[in-house]
């Protein structure tokens, strides 16, 4: 029996007297498929995730974090953990992503709601909850980046001196993100995993959330993988974040200026590491798409190598990635 010939006789059996339309809802970048099941007026989502490569038990630990946190997450109607089969609530079809590339005016609300419901969630963070986002786990995404960008997308064979100066920069950033305050982080919180509901914003993806740095997902928000801003838009929210987060009392630094070059350094291991995994979604896993945004990234860590000299020494190897003519005295 298929795996989707097994869910229609569990969805058969978990709503039961209900003639059940199906129809794909969405996939991401794992192994999860997403289908809503529809039945008159009544709409709900069912996760099909094969146990041997994704942990329903996660999603289902987190859901119930954001939900006890007074936020909007699906709801666990029924669980197949056995066989990797979630039945949710459904929160709608409209992404915060799809809404502002329709209308890009409706950004500066949307945001401030994602704002409001950050603030909430790391409000409700606790130590022992979630896993660590430890230096182990960091150092892990950052080699994404060589071996999967670098090597196997661009076919480059990085230099002693070029080796020396990406683990010397990788050891700065991790010093700093690991030396920042810790929250629950969701670890992927962006408009495409938000979406425009009543109460705003429903939350999905979340499976991988973990304790880590509170920077991380103000990063994520802002320095969008599909969709850019200017900077002084991006910097505006930033500070909003930041003006909420002190009211309520969580540990950001009491520098703005301390505060965004933290978020800056966070964002840049984030964005060498989703280079890495696009390319390896590519290459590895044979999902097309995800190539086409990393120039998006790479103009992300350029801005951020350029502003704090303690990371000027990616240029050179940025300028050799985008073939562009080094500039004078940052050859290696």
């Amino acid at each position: 029996m298929d795996r989707l010939t097994e869910l229609e006789a569990w969805l058969a059996r978990s709503l039961p007297d209900r003639d059940l339309a199906i129809e794909p809802a969405s996939a991401d970048a794992s192994f999860r498929r997403y289908f809503r099941v529809r039945s008159g007026q009544d709409s709900w989502i069912v996760m099909d995730a094969p146990p041997q490569h994704e942990n329903c038990a996660a999603f289902v630990e987190v859901g119930r974090l954001l939900l006890a946190a007074g936020l909007n997450a699906p709801r666990v109607l029924a669980e197949d953990l056995t066989r990797g089969f979630l039945l949710l609530t459904d929160l709608g079809t409209t992404t915060f992503l799809q809404a502002m590339i329709q209308d890009r005016s409706v950004a500066p609300a949307l945001f401030a709601d994602a704002i409001a419901a950050l603030v909430t969630w790391q409000s409700a963070s606790r130590e022992g909850v979630l896993a660590p986002y430890d230096e182990k786990l960091l150092r892990r995404e950052l080699d994404l980046f060589p071996e999967w960008y670098l090597g196997r997308h661009l076919g480059l064979t990085l230099g002693p001196d070029e080796r020396a100066v990406l683990d010397e920069i990788g050891g700065t950033l991790l010093a700093n993100v690991l030396a920042q305050p810790r929250v629950f982080v969701h670890r992927d919180y962006m408009p495409r995993n938000l979406m425009v509901t009543d109460p705003n914003p429903g939350i999905l993806d979340f499976q991988d959330a973990v304790y880590g740095p509170i920077t991380y997902d103000v990063a994520s928000l802002f320095r969008d993988a599909f969709l850019s801003w200017e900077e002084a838009e991006s910097l505006d929210w930033a500070i909003r974040y930041w003006e909420q987060a002190r009211r309520a009392g969580l540990p950001v630094a009491s520098d703005f200026s301390l505060f965004y070059r933290d978020m800056e350094w966070m964002g840049m291991q984030r964005h060498l590491k989703v280079l890495g995994i696009f390319a390896r979604l590519h290459y590895r896993d044979r999902k097309a798409g995800y190539l086409e945004d990393t120039p998006r990234f790479l103009g992300y860590v350029r801005g951020v190598a350029e502003r704090y000299n303690a990371l000027r020494g990616l240029v050179p190897l940025l300028d050799r990635v985008e073939r562009r003519t080094p500039e004078a005295g940052y050859t290696f």
